[in-house]
C-alpha cells in the first residue's frame, strides 16, 4: 500500500470515481466534496443558443458538469446536433460527450485552457471570417480563453449551465475529517475548489497549509502558494491519471 491518505474534494460523483481509481493503485483516500453543482435557470436567449447551434463554428465544453448539463439540454431542445467542431479542455469531458455520440477534440498534453488554445484543430475551426464560438461552462470562471479567441477574430458567447457552491458542513468538519482519517495530503481540482478549501478551514487553515497539496495546474499552484500552502504539487492536469502519476512520483510524509 502507498503511504498516502488523501482528502478528495471534487463534487460527490467525481470523488467516488477518483477514490476507486486511487484504491485500485493502493492509495487510500477520504472524500469531503467542496463543490456542489446546482443547475442554473436559463433565459430564453440562452436556450436559443442551444436551439441554434448551427450559428457556431466551434463549441468548447469546459468541464464534466457542463458536458452532462449540455447533453440534457440537447436531448430536449436539439436532439440532432449540427456538425460544428466540438472541443473540451480534458479527456474526461470528451468522454462524457462521446457517450452521446459527440466526438470532441482535446489537448493530449494538458488539461487547461492554455493547452486547448494551442490545439491546431481549434485554430482551424475559427480560421474563417466571422467565426463564432460557444463556451459551455459553469457560472463565472476565467475569461482568458474567450479573450484569446477574440484576439484571433472570433466572436465568443457563453452558455453557463450551473453554479458551484460550497456545501454546508459543521464547524471544523474539515480538520476533524483529516484528523479522524489520519490524512496526510489534500487534493483540489480547481481554483474555486482551493478557495472553498481555505474558506471551510477558516482558522484551521495555517495548520492545514502545512500538508502536501495536489493541484491541477501551475496557475492554481501559484494561487495556493499565495495563500500560504507550503508544499504544493502541480499534477499538470485535472484528470485522475494526472493525479495518480503525481502521487506516485511524490514521497508521502513520514508518519
Amino acid at each position: 500500500m502507498s503511504g498516502w491518505r488523501l482528502l478528495l474534494t471534487r463534487p460527490a460523483q467525481d470523488c467516488a470515481a477518483l477514490a476507486q481509481t486511487l484504491a485500485d493503485a493502493g492509495i487510500q483516500s477520504s472524500s469531503l466534496p467542496l463543490l456542489e453543482i446546482e443547475p442554473r435557470p436559463l433565459a430564453e436567449h440562452e436556450l436559443d443558443a442551444v436551439r441554434q447551434l448551427d450559428r457556431y463554428q466551434a463549441a468548447i465544453v469546459i468541464s464534466k458538469p457542463a458536458a452532462r448539463a449540455l447533453l440534457d439540454l440537447l436531448a430536449r431542445l436539439c436532439p440532432h446536433a449540427p456538425g460544428l467542431a466540438w472541443f473540451t479542455v480534458g479527456a474526461a469531458s470528451a468522454q462524457v460527450l462521446a457517450e452521446r455520440g459527440l466526438e470532441a477534440r482535446f489537448p493530449e498534453g494538458g488539461d487547461d485552457s492554455e493547452a486547448l488554445l494551442a490545439l491546431p484543430a481549434l485554430g482551424q475551426a475559427i480560421a474563417g471570417p466571422g467565426a463564432r464560438v460557444l463556451i459551455v461552462r459553469g457560472e463565472g470562471g476565467r475569461e482568458w480563453l474567450a479573450e484569446r479567441l477574440a484576439e484571433q477574430g472570433a466572436r465568443v458567447d457563453y452558455l453557463e449551465l450551473y453554479r458551484r457552491r460550497l456545501p454546508s458542513y459543521p464547524a471544523h468538519a474539515l480538520v476533524r475529517t483529516i484528523e479522524a482519517e489520519r490524512l496526510n495530503g489534500l487534493v483540489v481540482s480547481s481554483g474555486q475548489g482551493l478557495e472553498h478549501l481555505q474558506q471551510l478551514a477558516g482558522a484551521d487553515w495555517p495548520r492545514l497549509a502545512r500538508l502536501p497539496l495536489f493541484v491541477p495546474s501551475g496557475r492554481v499552484a501559484d494561487q495556493a502558494r499565495a495563500i500560504g500552502a507550503q508544499h504544493v504539487v502541480d499534477c499538470r492536469g485535472a484528470s485522475a491519471t494526472a493525479l495518480l502519476a503525481a502521487v506516485q512520483q511524490t514521497a508521502a510524509p513520514a508518519p
